[in-house]
């Protein structure tokens, strides 16, 4: 696994889990599957802008946050 897949990995699951979301909400709010988001969390898994896009919107941040926050877990590798 690249050390960015493992970034975002771990920036979408902490992001989730600030929210109180399950993997389950999240796939429904980002209109994708529930092994996309499992997949994506675990690094399994890339995603296209338009993915990481869903995904933020479902977590009601802004890009910049996940990018915040995705640069930071990258700086901790």
């Amino acid at each position: 696994m690249s050390r960015q897949r493992r970034a975002l990995a771990t920036a979408v699951r902490e992001l989730r889990a600030r929210r109180g979301m399950t993997q389950e909400q999240l796939s429904e709010a980002a209109g994708r599957s529930r092994g996309f988001v499992a997949e994506l969390e675990s690094g399994r898994r890339g995603a296209s802008f338009e993915g990481v896009a869903a995904v933020a919107e479902a977590l009601d941040v802004p890009m910049e946050e996940l990018g915040r926050v995705f640069d930071a877990r990258l700086a901790e590798q």
